[in-house]
């Protein structure tokens, strides 16, 4: 049963103040700081319409006050987004601090970026950002320390920078390059294709690729790639699944490209092909959410235009495990959690890949596993111990050879080498290391600088220390606590707790610009290794997913409980900050735990977890949260979501949400109905404060945007925690 009603309800807040009417008598008597009389100062929010939908769903009566703002379209939405912003400008654009702090987003934000190259016979692909460019730039470099060519600027596309490289696919003999460019954070790709050695752009443009999954054929006469759906083909919500495999031949029309897989599969699937060097097997892969795949081969008789769907011949289906490969001459290295939580390296023999025949080669250690592939004569693993980078290398029999020596605590990404080639190159970054990129020769043991992102910070003054606490349920938390040397434990100090807990991601230390004017104003920046994240294993993964999800809660919350014992910060000093899942996360936090927080920075945010998966691509994350549709899933969604555990007369704090028009992944109708929410229901004079971009997206956002989403966000940070510039 569904029920509807229309009445006009005013912040209570604001109805406590004014009923007194002793707006100014109130706001001298209180003596809570110069922060909060701003906060008054600027005046009640919007006046939003409350419409309550409610709902009997599996034994709950669910009101829903807001429903109304989903409507992205419709004309009073756009009015209500509009007056949100407006008082949010007004808020922010006249403290003072705020100009000191853009100058400095703007310095900082002039430190350059850098990727991990792909080799391909002799050249080197890789992105890098220069000063104030917007966008990276993706450049080819013709040997190993030749000269550098761009292949792709976006920022030559766009005046404002919104035309975003979303991926990028070099053939395997690094004479063509696919690639993907969209436009303000959408991530709808369209697919072109460059001769690297003449710049020149080939006719073949083919859209609905976002996220593509592409292998080109070794002879450069096209590609297999994963297409969404045209419009029409599939009933209305489901644009943005039914993901199939489709072969390109170059020169031809891609409308009529052939589809070679996905055909009556789960919709929610994700696919890919992948062939051996030789093209003589391909290997599909088929992932079901973020914490099990399947795996299939087919051996091919002729070429690659031979696949038959009906052919591939399963390796490991049905396990709910993880499984990355890549076939090498005869063989498939599976990277595999496969009775395995934290991971090992196994060997299939394609002439009989039955499990009963398969080869460990690198067991399961106390480190994660996090990657492992064949280069040359060697196997290369990356690890994870204690949420930080180890690189060891291993003969092809699996047996141990040495560590490469990273410089400092930190991440190493995207590490690259040829199957049969003889050196690695891979990214390292840490919190006061910008992006750094290696080159590891197998051959002569050797670590090379091969570039590096410069910048005149001092990191003299600040040091990393990692920390263990225990959460609720008694389990240990790793956390990373970055701060000056002289750090005085006298439980005053500014603390910014961010975290992430899900989808297998982990909270690795790395280099963030804008965090330079928090360590120089004297803050303390907490990273909790949350579980949901991958830090250690996928036991810790499966520990904050679906019906375990509250235990990312609890770790984040008695984070900040240990913060405030330890003597690191007490609730006025204490920021908390989460984007997209992350955003669900600081959420949670605030609405259980309202005391414990003086601000909140929620970025992108999911909020309503009993229609999330109503909006954009949100049904692939019923992997990892539940569906609201099943009786039990619904019980413990229902239990967390922020957004119905609002509860009126509650003094809540200061909260920035983030959102944006162009949100591809979480649609703004969580921002929206959660700001609306909290500004009805919180009694404290905070701000409610609904940041709405309508030229972004959930990524892809040029530097101009991102100074100013940092430079409100720290504005917003100083302003409550009363702190100078």
């Amino acid at each position: 049963m569904i029920h509807k009603k229309s009445v006009y309800r005013f912040p209570t807040r604001w109805f406590l103040i004014l009923s007194a009417g002793l707006v100014f008598l109130f706001i001298s008597a209180c003596d809570t700081g110069s922060d909060v009389r701003e906060a008054a100062a600027i005046g009640p929010p919007p006046e939003t319409r409350v419409e309550t939908v409610t709902e009997e769903i599996f034994g709950h009566t669910v009101e829903d006050p807001y429903r109304w703002l989903e409507d992205g379209g419709s004309r009073e939405v756009a009015e209500w987004v509009d007056a949100q912003i407006q008082y949010t400008r007004s808020a922010l654009d006249n403290l003072p601090i705020q100009k000191q702090i853009r100058e400095r987003m703007e310095t900082l934000f002039s430190i350059g970026d850098i990727g991990s190259p792909r080799v391909r016979k002799g050249r080197y692909f890789y992105t890098r950002r220069e000063g104030k460019q917007d966008q990276p730039v993706l450049y080819v470099r013709e040997g190993l320390h030749g000269n550098d060519k761009i292949l792709i600027n976006p920022n030559t596309m766009d005046e404002e920078g919104l035309v975003a490289l979303d991926w990028w696919y070099p053939s395997e003999d690094g004479k063509l390059l696919a690639y993907g460019l969209s436009r303000e954070g959408t991530e709808q790709s369209t697919l072109y294709v460059l001769d690297v050695k003449t710049g020149a752009q080939l006719p073949d443009v083919i859209t609905r690729t976002r996220y593509t999954a592409l292998s080109w054929k070794s002879d450069n006469a096209g590609f297999y790639y994963s297409r969404l759906p045209a419009p029409g083909t599939v009933p209305e919500g489901e644009e943005n699944y039914h993901r199939h495999l489709f072969y390109h031949k170059l020169g031809t029309n891609p409308e009529n490209d052939r589809k070679v897989f996905g055909e009556g599969r789960e919709m929610t699937e994700w696919m890919s092909f992948d062939f051996s060097p030789d093209d003589r097997y391909v290997l599909l892969s088929i992932f079901q959410g973020w914490d099990k795949s399947d795996i299939y081969f087919q051996k091919l008789e002729g070429s690659p235009d031979s696949i038959k769907a009906e052919d591939f011949v399963p390796v490991a289906v049905g396990t709910g495990a993880i499984f990355n490969g890549r076939i090498v001459g005869d063989f498939l290295y599976l990277h595999t959690n496969y009775q395995a939580s934290n991971y090992r390296l196994i060997k299939v023999d394609l002439k009989a890949p039955e499990e009963e025949n398969w080869e460990e080669l690198i067991p399961e250690d106390e480190s994660v596993l996090e990657y492992a592939a064949v280069v040359g004569d060697r196997l290369v693993a990356r690890y994870m111990h204690n949420a930080s980078s180890r690189l060891k290398v291993f003969s092809l029999s699996g047996k141990y050879i040495k560590d490469v020596e990273l410089p400092t605590l930190g991440s190493a990404y995207k590490v690259h080498g040829e199957w049969d080639g003889s050196e690695v190159l891979f990214g390292f970054n840490s919190y006061f290391m910008p992006p750094t990129i290696y080159h590891y020769d197998l051959r002569a043991d050797k670590l090379t600088l091969w570039d590096q992102v410069e910048s005149d910070l001092d990191y003299s003054p600040y040091e990393v220390e990692q920390v263990w606490y225990k959460s609720k349920d008694g389990t240990k938390v790793s956390m990373f606590l970055v701060h000056r040397k002289d750090i005085e434990l006298d439980g005053g100090n500014p603390t910014f707790l961010s975290g992430y807990g899900g989808f297998n991601s982990a909270e690795t230390p790395s280099f963030h610009r804008n965090r330079f004017i928090w360590f120089e104003h004297g803050g303390v920046l907490a990273l909790p290794n949350l579980r949901g994240g991958s830090e250690y294993g996928e036991e810790w993964h499966k520990g904050g997913m679906l019906e375990n999800k509250q235990n990312v809660f609890d770790d984040f919350i008695a984070a900040a409980e240990w913060l405030i014992e330890n003597g690191y910060t007490n609730p006025s000093r204490l920021v908390i900050r989460g984007g997209s899942n992350g955003g669900l996360l600081v959420g949670a936090a605030m609405t259980q735990r309202p005391d414990l927080f003086k601000a909140v920075i929620c970025w992108n945010p999911l909020l309503d977890m009993t229609r999330y998966h109503h909006f954009l691509i949100a049904k692939l994350w019923i992997y990892e949260y539940g569906s609201p549709e099943d009786s039990a899933d619904f019980q413990w969604l229902y239990a967390y979501s922020p957004y119905h555990r609002v509860v009126d007369g509650t003094p809540y704090p200061a909260t920035l949400i983030y959102t944006a028009d162009s949100d591809s992944r979480v649609d703004p109708m969580h921002a929206k109905k959660m700001t609306a929410r909290l500004q009805a229901a919180t009694s404290s004079e905070a701000p409610i404060l609904l940041r709405y971009d309508t030229k972004a997206g959930h990524a892809g956002t040029p530097v101009s945007k991102s100074i100013n989403d940092y430079t409100d966000a720290w504005t917003f940070i100083f302003w409550q925690l009363g702190m100078e510039y």
